[in-house]
């Protein structure tokens, strides 16, 4: 009797043709990266334009980045689970469409809270990675080759994501000078979103659904407010110390803060006596899962929170003793040789992933966030010192934003990716937010410190990269704990 078992031929055939369609998924999430990454760099140049167009303060655009990161915050971790429980793609497309929605509504709005609760919507970008992550990782467990694949797909997701974020900020000036006019201007992310929602719809393929169909309701609106009210207390926090406000209003955030922490607490409880919870407790305490939590949200830190001081340092007057005296434009250059530094981590992750055990790699990542960080502390005064310790920041936390998402899929369970790799999202979301605060605090308690300026002192900006620093180091030393086989490929049956 012949064996059933297919033909070498027919199985590299199969292979072949598994890999090409895997390639080609690729490709159209690296043009869906791009677009996210103009989404975050495009309407940086464009505030002070926003700020006369609405006439609002300065300040206020503060309001914008926190109703977006509260909303990020609680919407990932959700939609993410709704992705494993209906299929990746429709809810991806689902966030496509609704940033697209939001992006075009912003072209319209002409008041500040019209703008602000548009700038908010359009945070279900943020669910884009998290969910392309999971359906990389579900078409390469089909070939035994999952975990590998979604890490060297991931490091080319990063570089289409910082890639874009480079062409939004160089477009946005260029679009406004060419047509003088705002509206116009903001067309031009609305019409890019778009047509990614087009290509998803067309071109992307859905996963396979966990088969769960119940929706932890309950679970889903604990966790909601205590995100909500952690986030929320964090962003207050930053707004006291930048407005300098009464000693009431810090008893008011410290109130909000412990609310939002003991409603996650019963959250955890509440999770761990569920048969489908929103987020499975269980899977972020296995030992190859929550280091990799734990280091999102450390280098969430420098990643999100140390981008302010670092631009504020960079053009604060040298007649202090510190600080480069630097304008907006040069200051630009700083920002834009920092995202080419995160182009160059993700790369090298993406290109060594396949020689260098993956744990190996987080570790080494994390530890050349900390020492670029170290670095600044005796080494400041001159430009190339920061632009050389900035690169070699950038280079680990380039690797590290490849790395997580695909680390976290790859130590779930099936049903559990787009979970997973979305909590990454979240922790590292909540560290810039937490960082954010507390760095806007430390700085704003200088301020003054020398007659006749209002720059923040040089401790402050101490007491902030040393934090970064620490965040790297103690990221290694966790990732130290995980299992040395973690996130590789199953050996072959």
């Amino acid at each position: 009797m012949t064996s059933p078992t297919a033909s070498p031929l027919a199985t590299s055939t199969l292979r072949t043709s598994a890999m090409g369609i895997t390639a080609s998924l690729i490709g159209w999430f690296i043009v869906v990266e791009i677009v996210s990454g103009i989404l975050q760099g495009y309407y940086i140049p464009l505030f002070s334009d926003i700020v006369l167009e609405l006439g609002i303060r300065d300040a206020d655009v503060n309001w914008f980045e926190a109703g977006q990161l509260l909303l990020s915050a609680i919407v990932v971790p959700i939609l993410a689970k709704l992705g494993d429980m209906f299929g990746h793609k429709k809810i991806l497309l689902l966030a496509a469409i609704l940033t697209a929605l939001a992006s075009w509504g912003l072209v319209f709005a002409d008041s500040f809270w019209s703008f602000l609760l548009f700038w908010s919507l359009q945070g279900f970008y943020v669910v884009w990675l998290p969910l392309e992550i999971a359906l990389i990782f579900e078409r390469g467990r089909e070939q035994n080759r999952g975990v590998s694949l979604t890490r060297r797909a991931a490091g080319l997701l990063v570089v289409g994501l910082e890639a874009g974020a480079i062409i939004g900020a160089l477009a946005a000036g260029r679009v406004y000078a060419a047509t003088g006019d705002l509206a116009l201007t903001l067309m031009v992310p609305a019409i890019a979103v778009t047509l990614v929602a087009v290509v998803i719809w067309v071109f992307v393929p859905e996963s396979t659904p966990s088969g769960a169909r119940s929706i932890d309701t309950l679970g889903t609106v604990i966790l909601a407010w205590g995100l909500l009210l952690v986030t929320g207390a964090l962003a207050w926090m930053r707004l006291i110390g930048e407005l300098d406000l009464g000693g009431g209003a810090w008893w008011g955030v410290a109130g909000l803060l412990a609310l939002g922490v003991a409603l996650l607490a019963v959250f955890v409880w509440y999770e761990l006596r569920q048969q489908n919870p929103i987020i499975d407790i269980r899977v972020l305490i296995r030992p190859e899962m929550w280091p990799v939590q734990a280091t999102a949200f450390l280098i969430g830190i420098s990643l999100l929170g140390a981008q302010g001081p670092l631009s504020t340092y960079a053009g604060t007057d040298p007649a202090l003793g510190y600080g480069l005296g630097l304008d907006a434009s040069e200051r630009s250059y700083v920002i834009g040789l920092y995202l080419v530094s995160l182009i160059v981590g993700a790369v090298i992750f993406s290109l060594t992933s396949r020689r260098i055990s993956p744990r190996l790699m987080l570790i080494a990542a994390a530890l050349l966030v900390g020492v670029g960080y170290t670095l600044f502390l005796p080494f400041h005064l001159e430009l190339w010192q920061v632009l050389l310790n900035l690169s070699i920041a950038g280079i680990g936390c380039g690797a590290l934003v490849g790395a997580m998402p695909a680390a976290a899929a790859a130590a779930a369970p099936l049903g559990h990716t787009g979970e997973a790799s979305g909590m990454t999202n979240t922790t590292k979301t909540i560290g810039g937010a937490f960082s954010s605060a507390v760095f806007g605090v430390v700085l704003a308690a200088g301020v003054g410190t020398v007659a006749g300026h209002t720059a923040s002192s040089l401790g402050g900006y101490i007491t902030v990269w040393a934090i970064c620093a620490a965040g790297g180091f103690l990221a290694a030393l966790l990732l130290l704990v995980v299992p040395k086989v973690a996130f590789a490929d199953a050996p072959p049956a």
